[in-house]
């Protein structure tokens, strides 16, 4: 069989293997570094300052760090860890599991916007859904067992530097066109383009951006009829591939930055935390799904702000 040529330039890799290794190792070091002990009585004034009824016993951020190690082990688990760092070091109350499973599962997930995240007007964002299954079973079983539970999807909103500025999640009729609207939204004076692959194609999506002075980069159908005049600003785009071609298009509006703003988010979400939830309560699963992806963000910051720190 002849191969497919691919178009465009052969890809040459840039990538700082020396950087990106001690990414790698950092990321070891913020599973298992039990940062929460530096700031836990702190934390704990501040928490019941003003609070009615029995008082907070464990920091916010003991209980992010479990959160973080939650896809990898069951709650049982990370309470023995917790008795294994207590005994190691102040002797502090070890948190029971079932304590835990309540402090995670209302953990406040949030994308907080900052320099990094989103430069004011100027940042590129994407678009783009996946699928999370809903328990770790193989094709094989929903055969044997006739089991089909669904899955859970996930729409982001990403930038370029790789980074998630924003998740709604849902059952798989969950509509993908609504929830980037929404997220654009609540996001549209930080955002200077959106990208979005032919999902996107609609005149609801090119008049909800026109209206909000966001540039769309949405891939058109190359065979979009006249009949797009009906929306003039997606019969402009339109016309303005058709007359570059899709090649000279992409490159010119840096489509391709769509690959980093969302694909290559939801394949590092899925290789480092996993693709499939282990929640049974429909609340407790979108709450786990989200969190896949607060985790990715969490450890991206973590571990660039300490390699910035050893190179200093």
């Amino acid at each position: 069989m002849e191969s497919k040529k691919r178009w465009g330039k052969k890809y040459i890799d840039k990538r700082n293997w020396k950087e990106y290794n001690e990414e790698l190792v950092l990321r070891g070091v913020f599973y298992i570094k039990p940062s929460f002990l530096e700031t836990w009585n702190q934390e704990i004034r501040e928490m019941n300052t003003g609070k009615v009824g029995e008082p907070y016993l464990y920091p916010n951020s003991m209980i992010e760090f479990l959160a973080v190690l939650s896809p990898k082990y069951d709650d049982r688990a990370l309470e023995g860890m917790m008795r294994a760092v207590s005994e190691m070091t102040y002797n502090f109350p070890v948190i029971s599991y079932s304590q835990i499973n309540r402090r995670v599962n209302s953990l406040k997930l949030d994308f907080p916007i900052n320099n990094e995240n989103i430069i004011i007007g100027e940042d590129i964002v994407g678009g783009d859904a996946s699928g999370i299954k809903v328990a770790n079973r193989g094709d094989w079983i929903r055969y044997k067992w006739k089991v089909q539970r669904g899955w859970i999807k996930v729409v982001i909103l990403g930038n370029k530097k790789g980074k998630v500025i924003d998740v709604e999640v849902g059952m798989e009729e969950l509509d993908e066109n609504g929830s980037a609207r929404l997220m654009l939204q609540r996001h549209h004076q930080s955002i200077s383009k959106f990208l979005g692959d032919g999902w996107y194609d609609s005149k609801e999506n090119f008049n909800f951006l026109r209206e909000l002075k966001i540039k769309p980069v949405i891939k058109i159908d190359k065979n979009a009829s006249d009949q797009a005049r009906q929306c003039m600003t997606r019969w402009k785009y339109s016309q303005e591939q058709k007359k570059l071609g899709y090649k000279k298009w992409a490159k010119k509006e840096g489509y391709g930055y769509r690959w980093v703003c969302t694909e290559g988010i939801f394949s590092a979400v899925k290789r480092m935390e996993g693709e499939y939830i282990s929640a049974t309560k429909e609340e407790n699963m979108f709450h786990e799904a989200k969190m896949k992806f607060w985790i990715y963000n969490k450890i991206r910051e973590a571990t660039k702000f300490n390699n910035q720190i050893r190179e200093n």
